[in-house]
């Protein structure tokens, strides 16, 4: 059972709402969740935010340099190279459209559904074709 962390935080802000300690919440979240619960310092940190009255669950936006390389150009770039051969690595990728390996395989995963199958680049939901 894969549970995001907003899903937990979720669960947390349900439980201090309820008037439930860290503590308590920490057991109940490591009983339901296993080893993917939230940490007892990130029940903590949840609580200490929603007794100061913030009590959305999104994480608070970072600072930091935004991806530069994830555009319509870059993402065509890898497009072409599976169309023109899906047995190609992320390495192979990466030295034909001059991009990082990360900013490949990122593109290739999330922004074309893509995963690696065997030796092969595939979508995720696969069709007929």
């Amino acid at each position: 059972m894969m549970a995001d962390n907003k899903e937990q935080r979720v669960c947390v802000k349900f439980c201090f709402l309820l008037g439930k300690s860290a503590a308590e919440t920490v057991l109940m979240l490591q009983e339901a969740f296993k080893e993917e619960a939230l940490s007892r310092t990130q029940v903590c940190k949840w609580y200490s935010r929603f007794e100061g009255g913030e009590m959305s669950c999104e994480d608070q936006p970072r600072s930091g340099r935004t991806s530069t390389c994830r555009n319509d150009e870059n993402l065509d770039k890898v497009r072409n190279a599976i169309s023109a051969n899906r047995r190609q690595t992320i390495d192979e990728i990466s030295e034909i459209t001059g991009l990082s390996w990360s900013s490949c395989q990122r593109m290739l995963m999330e922004d074309l559904s893509m995963k690696h199958v065997s030796t092969k680049f595939v979508p995720r939901l696969l069709t007929e074709d």
